[in-house]
């Protein structure tokens, strides 16, 4: 006999991770600071038969999609919990990077996914300057303190700098998702070059194992009966408005990540 009070329903946590990825000071977008008590408590609470990631982000910092990862690979494998991803309008650059710390990524048809790449963009103002009579002064302690500097004409060793960094990083994006995807994707094709596909491509590239949406797939696999536990973040109410000098720029900065991959934020 079920004593209803007694009665444990099965249970799949939700977290939503929404947006760019990293610490900009501001409050804004996913960081590990910010999620470690959602992922705790996620992982933790009512001992979920599995998490499910919600994703929907262009990327962001190389170093708090790692660390979000590392985070979400310690505590599903500490708590035995497999972890799905759910891949809603994109999850490029740092945003698959999340992806592909769970053990099933799946998507619709037209999700975007991919760009498994790093990028550094900036402007140069030399002539604009120069055209105007300003003049320049940069004063280091260092001679590689101004490496860069957009009012200054770019160096070849700038530049070589620069990619001794970039090639660092892109090699441990490589290194992630070999690690989680490594027996699923195609040996004769180079998926790093930081192409994105949509949905349909990438799981037939092993990017992604299979079309599917959240709440059907997770009752699919854990039965009809299933319990959804949604985690978030909070955001503050003024922000929810946008009655902030910082939320306007984070909303501006947000939506340009997001339009480079044709995904729009209503």
């Amino acid at each position: 006999m079920k004593i209803p009070f007694l009665t444990r329903t099965a249970s799949v946590a939700v977290l939503r991770l929404q947006g760019t990825i990293g610490a900009t000071g501001r409050g804004a977008g996913l960081s590990d600071a910010a999620l470690a008590p959602l992922l705790e408590r996620a992982f933790k609470r009512k001992k979920p038969l599995a998490v499910a990631l919600a994703i929907n982000s262009p990327g962001g910092s190389p170093v708090q999609s790692s660390l979000i990862g590392a985070r979400i690979r310690r505590l599903s494998q500490e708590h035995d919990v497999p972890v799905h991803a759910f891949v809603e309008d994109v999850a490029a650059s740092g945003g698959y990077w999340l992806a592909s710390a769970a053990d099933y990524i799946w998507a619709d048809d037209s999700s975007v996914l991919g760009s498994i790449g790093v990028i550094a963009a900036g402007f140069g103002f030399t002539e604009l300057i120069q055209r105007h009579g300003i003049e320049r002064r940069v004063h280091t302690a260092g001679r590689s303190k101004s490496m860069l500097d957009p009012f200054r004409p770019e160096t070849p060793e700038d530049v070589a700098r620069l990619e001794r960094l970039l090639v660092p990083i892109h090699q441990a994006f490589k290194d992630q998702v070999i690690a989680r995807r490594g027996n699923r994707l195609p040996s004769d094709r180079d998926l790093f070059t930081g192409e994105i596909w949509t949905g349909r491509d990438a799981v037939e590239l092993g990017l992604a194992d299979g079309i599917a949406h959240l709440v059907p797939k997770m009752r699919e696999l854990y039965g009809k009966d299933v319990r959804f536990l949604t985690y978030g973040q909070r955001v503050p109410l003024l922000r929810r408005f946008g009655i902030s000098a910082d939320a306007v720029i984070d909303s501006v900065e947000e939506r340009a990540a997001f339009a480079r991959f044709g995904a729009g934020r209503g």
